[in-house]
């Protein structure tokens, strides 16, 4: 493998534990200049480098302007991708934001009338890949240059409203920091060009805005939604008391609440994410999506059919677990591959005498994702309408949207009114669906070479089945209300989690990229649109989800390790026909294992028969991944409660020149050796900082 190491060296985030203090943007700022410099006298500062792809899935869209007058041309905006502008429909992009200190976005809003561009930087997705930005920046000349606006503790906005004959008013939705609190967030207002900012609305250092709609009829009068939200590296609340609609009817300087108790509108404690979309045809109707996290009156509903599924042993007392059918449990765990020596009559028996807890079997049979899915005891997505400017609320969808949002609605919350037709709308989640009776009934509008997970809609004002979306798979283009779309794709960007290269000649590279899977292809290749004539695209797929860590074997270059989130891996060769699922468990009564959204793996380069995989301990295989053993204790600080794996190991490497020389790294800062291949470890953290994420 052609790879360089510098062993053994540690690369620590401040990320894990409220105990380490945030980043200043001072300082954020000073380590690019430094970058910057380092750059200007690095002895390889002249290798140019070229693009070999894969670009055909492209990378998550935060934001599109559409210039109204000529809807081919418009500007996308990605999560860590920077600004692409084309004038062609799509066909070819322009990147225009690539020298600037800071390549995550949150927002972008155009002022057609004299071309000026604002960037409001650092996603609000508010998800594990979601980066802090450092404020806002402005361009006068489409991008050849660009004037810094400041807010650089806002690290995440969600919307910037321009005043439509005013260029130097603009307000600006800032959402704050993920990880900490702090003070720079809410509603921020400028009338000289974004020279001063004035914080007009602010609730608390955990609830900033993140989105905003002003009514171009009457720009003084604004919809300000507001969330709270607090993210550690072991617990996501996606919610709160204080999220909420504000309106202003003075430009921004004065805000009332218009969502409390008595409007009809969503409250408790697990209001999220919310947004709003104002209809151009009546301004007094204003659309809401919101994510309530309240959980359901009575609870999560149990499966009806005879068959029992493991949602039925999921959050059950000691009592229930004790009352249920064994004829029943003891088919479903036969069916399972459960362990052969357990009955159900010996599980409830030790669960009688507290040697096992209540949630023994889903603990041992949940699949890496289930908790993340399964969002049967929340209330989940809701739309509401105003049609009163705000005064009263009404929800509108009759039936549940269960696979809108499943638990995570903090990664979409979007709606989109038609500014032909008041009552249709379309609303950004898993899949995009529409609704044209006013929220009441939606269809799926996704189409097959659509990906999932959607941030934005622009519809055309002169013909709303013409639609332009963004995704975690790029653009897509539909003139039909999204019965056909166009996959508009040439823009070479992503979120890769792991890059690795073969021995092959020419070498081939992989990569895991956020949401798009695992990708593989030659280094040789030039990216270009000349594989459409014969069909033959270079990279080619090799797994799904979130693509994370890859292992190839070199001894024929065609055995791979590959798998997505929370450990979720598999072998297999590149023909696909030698797939084998790679899952350490633990022991029935154990402790269940606590897997990194990044779980690492490693295949050993002295013999390519071991293989290594890390949760809070290391697993061994001498056999290609079958038959894994635990080598280790558990090699963190033990877990956080929390609804986020936490306590995991984040690195997991042998030397190069020692065969069975391991190195673990964790979330909470642990580093361990063994010098044995797993068989005795040895905490060689000593002085290092505490709680730090050990990345490499």
């Amino acid at each position: 493998m052609r790879k360089l190491t510098v062993f053994p060296a540690l690369l620590l985030v401040v990320f894990a534990n409220a105990q380490v203090k945030p980043t200043p943007a001072s300082e954020r700022m000073k380590s690019v200049e430094q970058r910057a410099a380092l750059e200007q006298k690095s002895v390889v500062n002249d290798v140019s480098f070229r693009n070999i792809g894969p670009t055909v899935m492209s990378g998550r869209v935060v934001d599109i302007e559409v210039n109204f007058a000529d809807p081919t041309e418009f500007y996308v905006a990605y999560a860590s991708g920077g600004l692409w502008h084309t004038t062609n429909n799509g066909q070819s992009f322009t990147p225009i934001f690539d020298s600037e200190a800071i390549m995550t976005i949150g927002d972008i809003a155009v002022n057609w009338s004299n071309r000026t561009i604002w960037v409001g930087t650092g996603e609000v997705n508010s998800s594990r890949s979601s980066y802090a930005g450092i404020g806002l920046y402005k361009s006068t000349n489409n991008g050849k240059s660009w004037e810094y606006l400041g807010l650089p503790e806002s690290h995440h906005i969600g919307k910037i409203q321009l005043h439509p004959t005013d260029p130097n008013t603009a307000w600006v939705a800032a959402l704050g920091h993920l990880y900490s609190p702090n003070k720079e967030r809410g509603v921020y207002k400028t009338t000289d060009g974004g020279k001063t900012w004035k914080l007009t609305l602010a609730i608390d250092e955990n609830t900033g805005a993140v989105d905003l709609e002003m009514n171009h009829d009457k720009p003084n009068e604004l919809y300000a939604a507001m969330w709270y939200r607090t993210r550690r590296a072991w617990n996501f609340e996606e919610g709160g008391k204080t999220s909420g609609i504000y309106k202003s009817t003075d430009g921004g300087e004065t805000w009332k609440l218009v969502s409390g108790p008595s409007s009809g509108f969503a409250t408790g404690d697990g209001i999220g994410r919310i947004g709003l979309s104002m209809a151009w045809t009546n301004t007094n109707t204003i659309y809401a999506i919101v994510d309530n996290q309240n959980k359901k009156e009575g609870g999560a509903a149990r499966p009806t059919s005879t068959g029992m599924t493991i949602r039925d042993f999921k959050g059950l007392s000691k009592d229930q677990f004790l009352q249920l059918d064994e004829k029943r449990v003891d088919s479903f765990l036969r069916n399972n591959r459960f362990p052969a020596e357990y009955t159900f009559s010996k599980i409830k028996e030790k669960v009688g005498k507290d040697e096992f807890k209540p949630s023994v079997i889903y603990d041992y049979l949940k699949g890496p994702n289930d908790d993340l899915l399964d969002a049967s005891n929340i209330i989940g997505c809701e739309i509401y309408r105003s049609d009163d400017g705000g005064a009263t609320w009404k929800k509108t969808n009759t039936k549940d949207l269960p696979n809108m949002y499943s638990t995570y609605g903090y990664y979409f919350g979007k709606v989109f009114v038609s500014p032909t037709n008041i009552d249709k709308i379309v609303i950004t989640g898993v899949p995009i669906m529409m609704s044209v009776d006013g929220g009441k009934t939606f269809t799926n509008i996704d189409g097959d070479n659509v990906h999932s997970d959607h941030h934005f809609v622009w519809m055309n004002y002169k013909r709303d089945s013409h639609m332009i979306i963004g995704n975690d798979g790029g653009v897509n283009i539909t003139y039909d209300d999204g019965k056909n779309w166009y996959k508009a794709n040439s823009i070479p960007v992503g979120q890769f989690y792991s890059v690795f290269v073969d021995e092959a000649r020419p070498y081939n590279v992989y990569g895991g990229l956020q949401d798009n899977g695992v990708w593989y292809g030659p280094s040789t290749n030039r990216e270009s649109s000349g594989w459409h004539d014969n069909g033959n695209y270079a990279f080619k797929m090799i797994g799904g989800g979130d693509g994370m860590q890859v292992q190839v074997d070199t001894r024929d270059n065609n055995t791979f390790y590959a798998g997505s989130q929370f450990g979720s891996y598999f072998r297999n060769n590149k023909q696909g026909t030698q797939r084998l699922p790679i899952r350490p468990r633990h022991q029935l009564g154990e402790t269940p294992l606590r897997f990194n959204w990044e779980t690492p793996i490693w295949l050993s380069k002295h013999n390519q028969d071991i293989f290594y995989i890390g949760s809070n301990r290391v697993h061994r295989s001498f056999n290609k991944a079958e038959n894994l053993q635990n080598v280790s204790p558990d090699l963190t600080k033990g877990g956080i409660s929390g609804d986020v794996p936490y306590g995991t190991l984040t690195c997991l490497i042998e030397s190069p020149i020692r065969f069975g020389l391991l190195y673990t790294g964790s979330d909470d800062g642990l580093v361990h050796v063994s010098k044995d291949g797993g068989y005795t470890w040895t905490n060689i953290t000593g002085k290092l900082p505490k709680d730090l994420w050990v990345s490499s």
